[in-house]
């Protein structure tokens, strides 16, 4: 088995001479064992094992590891761009073994693309760090004058579709082609394993206020019980969940939850009998059919099934969430002889914990939440009863302990999902080195990606050779613990980012209107209304020395008008569109506006637009300026978003959680400043993930109250403490009430 890759990351240097930037910059390292799939040129899909090398903004890969195999040159490489996207697809299944599948395509042109795969969805995330630190060192080496912009421009980018320059023997290598086609034998059973820099979880908590208040009811088995005690209850039953801490890393616990295997599955859940997963859907959502174990039912229903679909996401801050809701599926009919169960709607949270300072042991809080209906619950919290021990949602509660004993007893799984990381010696070297330099880029990374690239005898790898060669000595990394300060934001550097010697104009809502209008109460619906930010939770004045967040203050941007419009295909660039605020005369007239355009895929496809306005120019100097006049690479890595689901079904509350986003990171994002805006447009559609956690959300918008923040991520010090741009609030849109937008 293989015993796991490595990332890299060598520190880089941050002076700066006066006037000037240095010439030398270190270059951040990442490596690892992936899995290259595709289709080759006589249709066969095909599944290789390749070794992918990121050092500083150069991409290569690998028929076998450099570090073992001195000399060995790549069989592709290139260097990232600013058009290079990275989503994740989730789930899928190859050659009979589940892998986690990354697509890179170009933003300009959507036919350039490819895909490679990982054993686990902890590595996905390492390797997407590692690209988007790929994308910052370019970007870095872009601004250092235009001697170097020349010299890039020359270097080849990416070309997702490029075939490798020989020729191929088909009549000679056919059968053998067809062979590699069907992908390695070892699939799954080797794992490659890659880490970026040690961020650490940020945070206990989320970054918005929640309506629920856990009370912890019993503890059993090293496992808390809590019940929801708000008055803001949602739901039929009583709102419960039972939370543990568990010596393992959040990527294993998610693997074994995920895992249907009956062996695996009888050593830690005493509820399910066998499991079968009937479907599967975009590689973040599947449906599963199971029966009950018979000693939770009475001895006239002993035999029950049941159908749930599982959906599942991991956040920017690695937090894992799956979502279980009874479904029905025309391949699982009712069963003779079995009785059909709606199962009880829950969810699974898991997220890392900090390690304590000089340990090396990971730890991941689980909470698992449901809906319980049994009238024996109350008794039994209380003591009073134990009928309830003997029921079903009693045997979910115990999942988690069933969880946490089964880690302890099989420590091997820490180890098989783990993430590890390797920091070398400091190097401050460019990486524009000779080593680099001297290459003549021909056959590009993607090529790679898109292209087969097995139908040559020196393709052919034994598992033997592949042992041997994916052999990495790692290390892991300490995390440091945060700590949380809850105080509120009362900074008056905050009126800096607008022009001090300027006199604010007078902003009057009256003369401004859209599609959808202001509320008038918290009882009026389908309309918007604009919240203080004290809901919200932001970085503080301390923020890079403790961790400290604040509560946020008043919103600097003024929300003047919200548009909810219908639109056939996605619709970009709505500022310029006759109908818009942005070109009444009143919106001429206003020093700047921020216009944001949250592109919502269904059917019809539909656009929020939200219209922010400033009383006065933007200052020249400050962060918000930066944001607004700079490059796409800087928006996306600060643009960030922080939700807030007010009221509505708890699900639906669990699926959008409360933790700010870099949307940037998270979507495609286009940018277009123009006359006195910018407007963003927020493609949310082009996230397998994002267009699954809308599609629930549109499921109940109509009962929703949702808070939204929305900010620019302060990273330097002299950014601190951040602010809140602007707010909103949307209660209980209706779908149908939507204006068409004509061409």
């Amino acid at each position: 088995m293989m015993e796991g890759a490595a990332s890299r990351t060598v520190s880089r240097s941050e002076s700066l001479s006066s006037g000037s930037v240095r010439e030398e910059r270190g270059a951040n390292e990442f490596f690892g064992w992936v899995y290259h799939l595709g289709v080759n040129s006589i249709g066969h899909e095909y599944c290789h094992l390749r070794f992918l090398h990121i050092r500083g903004k150069h991409v290569m890969l690998y028929k076998r590891d450099p570090h073992e195999t001195p000399g060995i040159k790549p069989i592709r490489q290139g260097v990232t761009g600013p058009t290079l996207m990275v989503e994740e697809l989730g789930r899928r299944k190859v050659n009979n073994g589940d892998v986690y599948v990354l697509r890179f395509y170009n933003r300009l042109d959507e036919a350039k693309k490819g895909e490679i795969a990982c054993a686990t969805a902890g590595e996905v995330r390492r390797w997407m760090e590692a690209f988007d630190q790929a994308k910052q060192q370019a970007e870095f080496e872009l601004t250092r004058g235009s001697s170097t912009r020349e010299k890039l421009n020359m270097e080849a980018e990416i070309n997702l579709q490029g075939h490798r320059p020989r020729m191929r023997r088909y009549a000679h290598e056919l059968k053998k082609l067809i062979r590699i086609g069907q992908g390695p034998e070892p699939l799954l059973r080797q794992s490659s394993s890659l880490s970026g820099r040690p961020d650490g979880f940020e945070g206990d908590s989320g970054d918005a206020f929640e309506a629920h208040q856990w009370k912890c009811v019993r503890t059993m088995d090293g496992i808390r019980v809590f019940e929801d005690v708000s008055d803001h209850k949602s739901g039929k039953g009583v709102l419960a969940k039972s939370v543990g801490v568990i010596d393992t890393t959040a990527d294993a616990v998610f693997e074994v939850l995920l895992n249907t295997e009956r062996h695996q599955r009888y050593e830690w859940d005493m509820l399910m009998g066998d499991l079968e997963l009937v479907d599967s859907y975009d590689g973040h959502y599947d449906v599963v059919y199971g029966t009950y174990d018979p000693k939770y039912l009475t001895r006239w229903q002993s035999k029950r099934d049941f159908i749930f679909s599982r959906q599942w996401f991991r956040g920017q801050d690695g937090t894992y969430t799956i979502l279980q809701f009874p479904a029905v599926h025309k391949k699982k009919p009712p069963r003779s002889g079995y009785r059909r169960t709606k199962i009880n709607p829950s969810t699974w949270e898991i997220r890392n914990l900090n390690r304590p300072m000089g340990s090396n042991s990971p730890t991941c809080l689980v909470a698992h939440t449901l809906e319980i209906h049994s009238a024996a619950w109350c008794r039994w919290k209380n003591n009073q009863c134990s009928k309830f021990e003997k029921t079903i949602p009693y045997a979910l509660l115990c999942q988690v302990a069933g969880l946490k004993e089964y880690i302890v007893a099989n420590p091997g799984l820490s180890h098989e999902y783990a993430t590890t990381f390797v920091q070398s010696k400091l190097s401050y070297a460019s990486i524009s080195s000779p080593e680099y330099e001297n290459i003549e880029v021909q056959d590009e990374f993607y090529d790679a990606i898109a292209a087969d690239s097995s139908s040559s005898d020196e393709d052919s790898i034994s598992d033997e050779e592949l042992h041997q060669e994916t052999k990495v000595k790692v290390k892991n990394a300490s995390w440091a613990i945060s700590s949380l300060a809850l105080k509120r934001t009362t900074d008056p550097d905050i009126n800096k980012e607008l022009d001090p010697d300027v006199t604010p104009i007078t902003i009057d809502p009256s003369n401004f209107h859209g599609s959808l209008h202001k509320g008038k109460d918290d009882a009026d619906t389908n309309c918007w209304t604009c919240p203080s930010g004290q809901g919200f939770m932001i970085r503080g004045k301390n923020y890079l020395k403790d961790n400290s967040k604040v509560v946020g203050g008043d919103p600097l941007l003024k929300l003047i008008s919200v548009d909810w419009f219908k639109v056939e295909k996605r619709a970009d660039r709505v500022a310029l569109h006759r109908r818009c605020l942005v070109q009444t005369e009143a919106g001429k007239k206003l020093p700047f506006i921020l216009v944001i355009n949250l592109q919502v895929p269904a059917k019809p496809n539909y656009s929020l637009v939200l219209y922010y306005a400033a009383d006065r120019p933007l200052n020249k100097d400050s962060l918000l300026a930066k944001f607004v006049d700079g490059n796409d690479m800087f928006r996306d890595s600060r643009f960030k978003l922080i939700p807030s689901i007010v009221e509505g079904y708890w699900m639906v509350k669990r699926a959008v959680g409360t933790k700010a986003c870099l949307l940037g990171k998270a979507v495609t994002c286009k940018y277009f400043r123009q006359d006195n805006f910018l407007e963003i447009d927020v493609d949310i559609g082009s996230s397998s993930v994002a267009r699954s956690v809308i599609g629930l959300v549109l499921g109940y918008v109509t009962s929703l109250v949702v808070d939204l923040a929305i900010l620019v991520e302060a990273k330097e010090e002299g950014e601190l403490p951040e602010y809140i741009l602007g707010t909103v609030r949307l209660n209980r849109l209706k779908p149908d009430t939507a204006v068409q937008l004509d061409a």
